[in-house]
């Protein structure tokens, strides 16, 4: 069948003015069409957030990062020291090094306490919000579980609020072995720096031991947790019989101090209580404990920690980000979650100040009065010339601190005269009402409970000196302390003979404790100085929240000079940065210095500072010189003491005292009776 096929009809000629036109209606259409193509690109095309900014921020800083590990893991090992040494001139040798050339060697068995925080903890039991996770760190190493799973990891890191052990279907233990707090996390020595250098000179696993604890509880509830105590004691035992009776040498840090000392009167005293080991086992077993950083009275920062949960550091956070640490950010109020779960932490009330007013000052009197920061700085300046006057024109300006007010509420009533200060008493205060919802409970401890009456009653009162703190903190946190109460004690003995001095909640405080009847025995504070150092703060209440914390640090509260000891809310005194020069150093200067009632069998002491010394660079890290608290544990001086003395040396082959501070000055003002 043929296909039809349908001619196309022919469209008539248009003449050229319609061809004109047609031409000019089609541009019309086509500029129509760029018109609403370029409309619904203009909306399509995604709007640049925060969020975007954000994350290309994050991104930038992994790649850099990523970058310059990549770089760090292919250079030589050598090539940080060759850049140093060629901007600072040659590296002393290692004291492992130097003193190996000097023909020492491994004599003395060497015991390691570390300090609160430092010692790394690990799960055996949890709850199923932590599967997966049996024997893993969850204080020290990477801190992975802190981001992945926050509040897990601070239900497991909390004690009991009513008996200071275990909550119900949790366990965390101690590590064991030197792993346990070489490193606090990657790349962040504690001990590991003086471990090396022991090992060079000799000493290995069997002649170094870490001795480990919880250091979130109590000192005696180690022992009727964990057995701690005990172990300890076997261990030195066992390390002095295996190297031909050569007494240990004990190197306590930090709290580790506070819990020798607890040790030394628990091995003595009789079981069940104590140890069994009588009245000589020190004297047999111990030929020195030197002591580093040990806070033996106590810190400020310790106050303000327990009282608002920061320190200086906290307060520097908020002056930058202002309001950011009290938000809940993600679901986690991250101050309130952190004073929850230090506030089950009993180990932190054994650093309460200690002595009150006579140790540490009272309204208008410290023995630190008149310190300030540039007089010491003129002291170690070798071209400083007496002529200028300068300087003594700026210390003229500067406003006398009053160091014994520990809590100051407003700078004005910090430096006021105490005779023009009018307050309240708050320990009657009605608490009032609770401020906070049922939602806060979990996270505000115990401050939920004092209402708008109490809050107020607390910043009425002022001003707290180390003789009203105790005071302050049973006020606002009386589960805490009525735990604390029950292991530790804060004042100064007036006869140690006094039966009642046989109870362990007196063993950690070297104003209510003797030492062991050791005459042979050295004891040794090494610390550093020359860094501002945490004593007393200036308050504030803080902007009313439902579940925020009531008081903060008055970040606001300054001085114009560069050298004043007030920045940022917080009064200064030498020290490490977290123990003032004070605590480290009077018991040792004075409190047991001789024979004295503290000291009964006249064990030698002796005081080793260290003047603080930054590193010029980058590439020396922490540096070699350092007096900071952490920080002094590289510190190649302090490393070559400890090894001397483990090698045989005595405190008077060292040289004695090495003092930079004016702690024997203040010591003088200290009227104790010895």
């Amino acid at each position: 069948m043929a296909l039809i096929r349908r001619r196309k009809p022919v469209e008539p000629s248009k003449t050229p003015v319609q061809r004109e036109e047609g031409e000019e209606e089609g541009e019309e259409e086509d500029n129509t069409k760029n018109k609403h193509a370029k409309k619904s690109y203009t909306k399509s095309k995604p709007k640049w957030t925060c969020l975007d900014n954000c994350c290309w921020f994050v991104g930038c800083i992994c790649v850099t990062w990523w970058i310059l590990l990549f770089l760090y893991n292919v250079m030589p090992a050598s090539f940080p020291q060759y850049v140093t040494e060629a901007i600072t001139g040659p590296l002393p040798d290692p004291p492992g090094v130097k003193l190996r050339k000097e023909g020492l060697k491994a004599k003395h068995p060497v015991v390691f306490v570390p300090g609160i925080v430092t010692g790394g903890l690990e799960l055996w039991e949890g709850h199923q919000c932590a599967d997966g996770l049996f024997r893993k760190r969850l204080w020290g190493g990477a801190f992975g579980e802190v981001y992945r799973r926050p509040l897990c990891w601070v239900e497991h890191m909390s004690l009991d609020n009513e008996t200071g052990l275990d909550p119900p279907g949790i366990r965390v233990r101690p590590v064991c072995g030197l792993v346990a707090a070489d490193y606090f996390a990657p790349g962040y020595f504690v001990w590991a720096v003086l471990i090396a250098n022991l090992a060079r000179i000799g000493y290995e696993e069997k002649t170094m031991y870490m001795a480990s604890y919880d250091w979130r509880l109590s000192f005696q509830n180690t022992e009727v947790r964990d057995q701690t105590l005990s172990r300890i004691k076997s261990n030195i035992e066992l390390m002095v019989a295996t190297n031909g009776g050569n007494k240990a040498v004990i190197i306590p840090h930090s709290m580790g101090a506070l819990y020798f000392l607890h040790f030394m009167k628990w091995v003595e005293a009789p079981a069940p209580m104590g140890g069994g080991g009588g009245p000589d086992w020190c004297a047999k077993h111990i030929k020195a404990v030197m002591n580093i950083g040990g806070p033996f009275l106590g810190v400020p920062k310790a106050v303000s920690g327990l009282f608002s949960a920061e320190a200086k550091d906290i307060a520097v956070a908020r002056a930058i980000a202002p309001g950011v640490l009290d938000k809940d950010l993600f679901g986690f109020q991250t101050l309130q979650h952190i004073m929850r779960m230090s506030r089950t932490w009993d180990s932190t009330m054994s650093m309460i100040p200690k002595g009150g007013a006579t140790i540490w000052g009272d309204l208008d009197w410290s023995p630190e009065e008149g310190y300030i920061p540039i007089k010491r700085k003129q002291k170690n300046t070798d071209t400083q010339k007496a002529s200028q006057d300068g300087p003594e024109r700026k210390i003229s300006e500067i406003k006398r601190a009053n160091y014994g007010r520990i809590i100051s509420f407003g700078k004005d009533v910090a430096e006021a005269l105490s005779s023009d200060i009018e307050r309240i008493d708050f320990r009657d205060a009605v608490k009032g009402q609770s401020i906070a919802n049922t939602s806060c409970r979990d996270v505000w401890t115990e401050y939920h409970d004092m209402g708008f009456g109490g809050i107020k009653a607390v910043a009425e009162y002022k001003v707290y000196t180390a003789g009203s703190i105790l005071d302050l903190l049973h006020f606002v946190a009386p589960k805490m302390m009525e735990r604390g109460s029950a292991h530790f004690s804060y004042g100064i003995a007036d006869d140690l003979d006094d039966p009642k001095y046989q109870h362990y909640k007196y063993w950690s405080n070297p104003l209510e404790t003797k030492l062991p009847n050791a005459p042979e025995m050295e004891v040794f504070s090494l610390y550093g100085v020359g860094i501002p150092t945490e004593r007393s703060y200036v308050y504030k209440l803080s902007p009313s929240a439902e579940c925020a914390i009531p008081f903060q640090i008055d970040s606001s509260a300054d001085e114009q000079f560069e050298d004043s000891c007030l920045k940022g809310g917080v009064y200064t005194v030498d020290g490490d940065e977290t123990v003032p020069v004070l605590s480290s150093g009077f018991m040792c200067a004075k409190g047991w210095r001789g024979k004295t009632r503290f000291n009964p069998s006249g064990s030698r002491m002796y005081i080793r500072e260290y003047d603080h010394s930054p590193p010029t660079n980058l590439l020396e890290g922490r540096g070699t010189q350092s007096g900071a608290h952490v920080d002094i544990m590289g510190n190649f001086a302090l490393i070559e003491d400890i090894m001397r003395v483990a090698a045989g040396a005595t405190g008077e082959e060292l040289g004695g005292d090495q003092v930079h501070s004016d702690i024997f000055k203040w010591s003088e003002k200290i009227h104790l009776q010895l």
